[in-house]
């Protein structure tokens, strides 16, 4: 038994991400060694577990829960719902879905198909008028797209994001009055624009209405999700309501890709049969030469320059290329097609992407959850979600919040 464990075990171990591990490691707290056959950024076990005992002694060992009940009928309205991932979340934690808005067809049709008493606006969002569910839903969400803003002053009105998703999604909002709305989006929102454009999102929020949560960007695998998968959050309250939000707390177990492909806490059976796109031969070959946990580095050499082109002499550990994942790690965060270059996410025995029902798993979406449409469009749908326990723990999070907004409203209410 190998006296060693990867960055990955530590990290789940000790509670900490690797980053902090990475800073312990250059603080002296806790030191990395090279594995001698691998190579690989490794922790002694002893170091490990003396860590733990000094530092960790007095830590709660109870795994902490989210899980809340609704204590009324909770309603979300939907934008950018893709194929359910958000929905089929919150719909889990106990929220009913009203009515869901997506431009692509097939994405429709897989809403449809799954949940046929769900009412699902099909087209343009630009083309729907939400004003009927004015006060009649509690929550409006929407994953919408990324895009620049064109700046008219200093500070961004909602008359100057016309023509972007996020204009639409603020429309939406004030529209509707919900008490809370969601936005979700990736974790470059931080950056884009030097943050301009989160920050313009904000002071729109601000305009219509809506105080903004400190922004968090929640990783998956904290949210019972075997998957590397980071979703930037954005949370707007009715200035009327002063009740604080509170983000899901991360849960210390982190889920593997064992744990997402066979039979154990997160599903009752091993993943079931499905189609998958195939490697060229070509790109077989390279990759039969890859280790479980490995890429492109444990090539040979000479295999690694003709496999890795011009990008071999370029910076950066480029380490999605020719990656094989391993059984004992989360999968690193999926993408819209199973087979990018860049983007490697190869099966850890064998030599092939993901099938549709494996991505399916990785997203924690159920196995009864059929996609619509060729298999291109549903690797997209995918790879496009949010995975379906991240929503649902946002989902908890929501009632949290609802139930104590509801109390408080009624309680006003008697005394007034």
């Amino acid at each position: 038994m190998s006296e060693y464990i990867s960055l990955s075990e530590t990290a789940e171990l000790v509670g900490k991400c690797k980053e902090t591990l990475r800073r312990w490691d250059n603080e002296g707290i806790l030191s990395a060694v090279r594995e001698p056959v691998s190579n690989y950024r490794v922790y002694r076990k002893a170091d490990v577990h003396a860590l733990l005992g000094n530092l960790f002694e007095n830590i709660d060992k109870e795994e902490i829960s989210n899980y809340v009940e609704p204590e009324n009928e909770y309603s979300v309205l939907e934008l950018f719902a893709g194929a359910g991932g958000l929905a089929v979340g919150l719909e889990k934690s106990g929220i009913k879905c009203v009515a869901l808005n997506e431009i692509d067809k097939w994405a429709c049709n897989t809403l449809r198909n799954n949940r046929p008493h769900w009412n699902v606006l099909e087209g343009d969002i630009k083309d729907f008028n939400f004003s009927d569910y004015k006060n009649k839903v509690d929550v409006v969400t929407g994953g919408f797209p990324c895009q620049a803003f064109s700046y008219a002053g200093k500070k961004l009105g909602l008359k100057d994001a016309r023509g972007t998703l996020f204009y639409e999604f603020a429309r939406v909002v004030q529209d509707v009055s919900p008490a809370i709305c969601i936005g979700e989006n990736v974790r470059g929102l931080l950056s884009h624009e030097n943050g301009k454009t989160l920050q313009g999102m904000i002071s729109i929020l601000d305009e219509i209405g809506y105080n903004v949560v400190p922004v968090q960007v929640l990783k998956a695998i904290n949210y019972k999700v075997p998957q590397k998968r980071e979703r930037l959050i954005l949370v707007g309250i009715r200035k009327d309501i002063d009740v604080k939000y509170e983000y899901p707390k991360p849960y210390k177990k982190i889920y593997n890709l064992s744990d997402a492909l066979k039979k154990g806490e997160l599903f009752n059976s091993n993943v079931p049969k499905s189609e998958g796109v195939k490697y060229p031969e070509s790109k077989k070959k390279v990759l039969d030469l890859v280790p479980p946990k490995g890429y492109w580095r444990d090539l040979p050499l000479d295999i690694q320059k003709e496999y890795m082109g011009g990008s071999f002499y370029l910076g950066g550990g480029k380490t999605g290329m020719a990656r094989r994942i391993g059984w004992d790690e989360p999968s690193l965060t999926l993408t819209c097609s199973p087979a990018q270059k860049q983007t490697e996410r190869c099966h850890p025995d064998e030599t092939r992407p993901f099938t549709v029902r494996e991505y399916a798993r990785v997203q924690t979406f159920p196995d009864k959850w059929k996609f619509d449409g060729s298999i291109v469009q549903q690797y997209k749908q995918i790879g496009n979600a949010v995975p379906v326990n991240l929503g649902r723990e946002l989902g908890y999070s929501i009632i949290n919040f609802l139930n104590e907004f509801y109390k408080t409203k009624n309680q006003k209410e008697v005394n007034s």
